[in-house]
């Protein structure tokens, strides 16, 4: 940890130590390998030769273990004939600087240290963080902000220092246990050797990223990510729990709670909403709002959550925020069609409206089984966002036409290709198995099902924000051409719902394929580069690892496989699994289903069987 970039140990947005470098016998460790062992934690080694005349062969290994709680484990360990003693030196430092003067490169130069009982202290006059170390520093020098000892080493013999990081005046770090967590503890097996890792890993960052509501701390939701966003960001943990509902509602029920608490009211346009910061959109866009997204998914979350085994009491609690949210929807649109963001007078965005009309349709769907008023009207509204969209979005080209990313002021389309496109695809899902319908009509449907799986936008390893061909494409920008596994897995499971069933496979296998290099860990996203005979995907420098909504991703991605559809209401779930068996035979056990668990295999053959349900739960057509 040598202090530049994002590099340091941070909480509650703040940087309380910026570099952490070792020294022992007054050199620095030679690095061998780095790698993520956990989602809150990372394993670095150094080698060095501490013995006169050893050869080429190092003979101590120096093993350091960082967790995200604060903590930092240096072990020495010893292959040496003799007995090793060695000075150990560790330089530390900090600029407690703020996430957001960070990312705007816009830090402050390192803060002077003092020494303080076991460690070192830092402050700025406004905050201060503290580093002790057990056992206690021989020495501490605050000048060089150094901490020192002298090691002895038996030969083959082992020691270790750690150091524990924290705001000066505050207490460890409490995880969320596991024996209280909302999530499934879930397994998978199958012809595909990664699958049960990129399964496993993926439950592991949602654990890690789960929060208590400080409101009410029953209630949990997940951090958006690390390092940048590691707290409550409701587009996106809405988002990530409706993807994750195989593993249970119990998150989705936190997070929607915890959102409902904070929801607009009272009189004014905003009345109904769920607040949240804008989100830049790239280039060809204007940043969007996205407490406009999250107040259309609040409604959509809960008739889904509802769907795959909600209680009828919780789903009858949240009903009047979902309420709101509907009738802030038909307020804002008032006599017109589209639902521009951020209100008013923004652009009509592609995706705005695949949230609003799928939040109608399932909001309607909702309403009318807990026998409340309004569901026509959402119906009738949907209907005829429908007719106009089709119209009006769709641009027509020499290679098929494409939906327009967004109408500007005016009416004026935006024509670029971009990955929000996807969205046009998650219809959402309505009883019986059946999928709400889309905006798109099936001739429209099949062209975009063709440009998602052509080369301009499928990089082999996943979806690209944008298409290589569009104006303003790099292969770094976060919604300009990186790939996003987000979008990639909306992709992947609208394809599959519609029978494109090539182009999600392509997608779904690219996504794995970047799932093996990363360690099955994937980050937020990754550079669009084109995947070539033994490349690998390039890492993005400012990629959250792990972020919520590619861990949740990841569920959807393999459920989407074995087509897991309930009506736990009517106590039924219907299986449509991807005819090609993209994976081989693969089967998921421990998946929450009516409340109970949920096992299902999926054959060579594309054939899916359930071995584990709720008792009473039949199987639909």
């Amino acid at each position: 940890m040598n202090g530049r970039g994002l590099e340091g140990f941070y909480r509650a947005g703040l940087r309380l130590l910026s570099r952490c470098q070792i020294r022992v016998a007054g050199r620095e460790p030679l690095s061998v390998q780095a790698r993520m062992t956990g989602a809150d934690r990372a394993r670095f080694v150094g080698t060095l030769r501490a013995s006169p005349h050893a050869g080429p062969d190092p003979d101590v290994v120096v093993e350091r273990t960082r967790h995200a709680d604060g903590t930092e484990r240096i072990t020495l360990h010893s292959a040496a004939p003799r007995p090793l003693r060695l000075p150990v030196e560790v330089a530390l430092g900090t600029d407690l600087a703020a996430l957001g003067a960070i990312a705007s490169g816009t830090a402050g130069p390192e803060v002077p240290a003092s020494v303080h009982d076991a460690g070192l202290r830092w402050s700025d006059g406004k905050e201060a963080s503290l580093v002790t170390a057990d056992p206690p520093a021989a020495d501490a020098l605050a000048s060089a902000g150094l901490l020192c000892w002298e090691i002895e080493l038996p030969p083959g013999g082992s020691a270790t220092v750690e150091l524990r990081v924290r705001p000066d005046g505050a207490g460890p770090v409490r995880a969320v246990g596991r024996a209280t967590s909302p999530l499934a503890q879930v397994g998978a097996s199958g012809d595909d050797p990664g699958v049960q890792a990129f399964l496993r890993t993926s439950v592991e960052d949602l654990q890690a990223l789960l929060l208590r509501d400080l409101a009410d701390p029953a209630d949990m939701y997940l951090a958006a990510g690390a390092p940048w966003r590691c707290g409550l960001a409701p587009a996106d943990a809405l988002a990530a729990a409706r993807m994750a509902l195989p593993l249970g509602t119990r998150l989705a029920a936190g997070t929607l709670r915890a959102l409902a608490r904070g929801q607009t009211t009272g009189p004014g346009q905003q009345s109904g909403m769920i607040p949240g910061p804008r989100r830049d959109a790239g280039g060809h866009l204007p940043p969007g709002c996205t407490g406009t997204e999250a107040t259309l998914h609040f409604p959509a979350l809960l008739a889904e959550a509802r769907r795959w085994g909600m209680p009828e009491q919780e789903t009858e609690e949240l009903l009047p925020a979902a309420e709101r949210c509907l009738t802030w929807l038909r307020t804002t649109v008032g006599d017109g069609v589209y639902l521009c963001d951020p209100q008013p007078g923004g652009p009509v965005r592609c995706e705005t409206q695949a949230h609003a009309h799928r939040a109608a349709l399932l909001g309607a769907d909702l309403l009318d089984a807990c026998g409340r008023p309004g569901g026509a009207g959402l119906r009738e509204w949907a209907q005829a966002l429908r007719s106009q969209f089709r119209a009006d979005f769709w641009v027509d080209d020499l290679g098929g036409g494409r939906p327009a990313a967004a109408l500007a002021p005016g009416g004026r389309p935006v024509p670029h290709l971009g990955a929000t496109a996807v969205h046009l695809l998650d219809a959402g899902l309505l009883g019986g198995g059946e999928l709400a319908a889309g905006l798109l009509d099936r001739v429209q449907t099949e062209q975009l099902a063709r440009l998602l799986g052509s080369p301009a936008m499928d990089s082999g390893w996943g979806l690209r924000g944008l298409g290589v061909k569009e104006a303003g494409y790099n292969p770094f920008g976060h919604r300009s051409g990186a790939v996003r596994i987000q979008e990639t897995a909306i992709a992947v499971a609208g394809l599959a719902a519609q029978g494109y069933e090539k182009e999600a496979s392509s997608l779904l296998r690219g996504v794995l394929a970047a799932a093996g290099v990363f360690g099955h860990r994937l980050p937020e996203m990754y550079a669009g580069e084109q995947r070539t005979d033994g490349s690998t995907p390039l890492p993005h420098p400012a990629a959250c690892r792990p972020a919520a909504t590619t861990a949740a991703a990841g569920i959807l991605l393999l459920t989407t496989v074995v087509g897991i559809r309930p009506d736990a209401p009517a106590g039924t779930v219907t299986l449509r699994p991807v005819r090609s068996a993209p994976l081989g035979e693969i089967t998921l056990n421990g998946l929450r289903v009516a409340g109970a668990p949920f096992s299902v295999r999926v054959s060579r053959l594309g054939l899916a069987m359930v071995e584990e349900a709720a008792e009473g739960l039949q199987l639909g057509v």
